[in-house]
């Protein structure tokens, strides 16, 4: 009997215990979630205003003599907004929206590509050390997101290091990962068992309590007197858009280990070298220009007619199909911003395909491509562009759809 008393109240306990960590997984999801669509807003109107500053001052930058007094300081602006542009990418990141080319990597091949930048940030905080496993499958990942994943996971080790004498290894490998595992893991999505390839990024530095590593991924959170940035938490983003996950083991005095896990390309695929096009173009004929935001068609249009188009401007989508009605048969192609009141981006497109089906549209979003490309996949869609963006990116793009 006493026993029965005994097990009952283990089971109680327990399930007790399941219930309380199940609820703290739920609160954590919709915190994250939440996060991330305030996150992702915010960078998608941020890229609206960055339109205008990188636009006119890549503009200004064509019409400067190099031997120009203010050629300096217009460099300088658009290096501030690059920056800026790049820290709405982290957020978008952070969001799980950030824009991704995927091509088939080699995950050693990526790392040696930023060897040099490891070491700068790192300085004399640590000693990097390079330890890659023979045959490790590639991944289908975006390079420049890869790249961002291992710079912040080895700039967040080196700041960990104090007194100049800790180690940060840089190690590749694969594993079969079961569900148990991949439950354990920071983002479980239902994620299938399998082999994944790995990052894994380990340190000798100061190590993290239990409270630290809950709150690791929170954005801006920080274990030092200024802001960490969005750094850790866009590393978690990009994981998540990769299908993959990330493991982390970490003791007070001993240092920490972030192991990143993508699913591994099986046999079959291999990595093959990027070939670069050049994007030098004049350009003829009328580009329709739909946006709701003034300064944006300013920049756009000015972008096109130095490089040869003639271009008709609209506020909005209603306006776009008034317009395109009349003179169809001038306009070459559409550059169609997503986001506008009174008719939105996806609806005008619908109709501009009705009226015309062959209609090359090219969709203008300050969010990212991932996400617009799944919305229109085998609509016929020309291309995408994300803000803000260069007048040789923009270029490159109408060149591509016009073939």
């Amino acid at each position: 009997f006493l026993a029965n008393i005994s097990l009952d109240i283990t089971e109680r306990k327990r399930a007790e215990k399941e219930r309380l960590s199940l609820e703290a997984q739920i609160q954590h999801s919709q915190k994250m979630e939440s996060l991330g669509v305030l996150a992702g807003g915010i960078a998608h109107d941020f890229n609206n205003i960055l339109m205008g500053v990188m636009g006119n001052a890549d503009l200004a930058l064509m019409q400067i003599p190099s031997d120009s007094p203010a050629r300096e300081r217009v460099e300088a602006i658009n290096r501030s907004a690059t920056q800026a542009a790049d820290l709405c990418r982290q957020m978008l990141a952070y969001s799980g929206k950030g824009r991704f080319v995927v091509e088939v990597l080699d995950l050693a091949e990526v790392i040696n590509s930023i060897a040099a930048m490891l070491e700068v940030s790192v300085g004399k905080r640590a000693a990097l050390r390079y330890l890659y496993s023979a045959d490790v499958p590639p991944v289908r990942a975006d390079a420049s997101q890869l790249r961002q994943i291992i710079l912040n996971l080895v700039t967040n080790a080196s700041e960990a290091i104090e007194g100049g004498k800790g180690v940060i290894t840089i190690c590749t490998g694969v594993m079969h990962c079961d569900r148990s595992y991949l439950k354990g893991a920071y983002i479980d999505e239902e994620l299938p068992e399998g082999r994944y390839s790995f990052i894994e990024v380990a340190d000798t530095g100061c190590g993290m309590d239990r409270d630290t590593l809950a709150r690791i991924f929170d954005p801006f959170f920080t274990t030092k007197f200024t802001g960490r940035g969005l750094g850790l938490s866009a590393v978690l983003g990009i994981i998540r858009g990769h299908k993959g996950t990330i493991k982390i083991y970490s003791e007070l005095g001993r240092g920490s280990v972030f192991k990143a896990l993508f699913p591994a390309v099986e046999d079959g695929e291999r990595p093959r070298p990027q070939v670069r096009h050049p994007t030098e173009f004049t350009g003829t004929g009328t580009v329709l220009l739909v946006d709701d935001e003034a300064l944006v068609r300013d920049v756009a249009a000015s972008m096109l007619r130095l490089h040869g188009f003639k271009v008709i401007e609209c506020k909005d989508g209603i306006e776009a199909l008034s317009a395109f009605r009349e003179r169809s048969e001038e306009i070459a192609c559409v550059l169609l911003d997503l986001t506008m009141p009174n008719m939105d981006g996806e609806e005008a497109f619908r109709e501009l395909r009705r009226i015309k089906p062959d209609v090359r549209v090219i969709m203008t979003s300050g969010y990212n491509e991932q996400e617009i490309t799944q919305r229109f996949v085998g609509r016929g869609l020309a291309g995408f562009i994300q803000k803000p963006y260069l007048a040789s990116t923009l270029i490159a793009k109408i060149k591509e759809a016009l073939g």
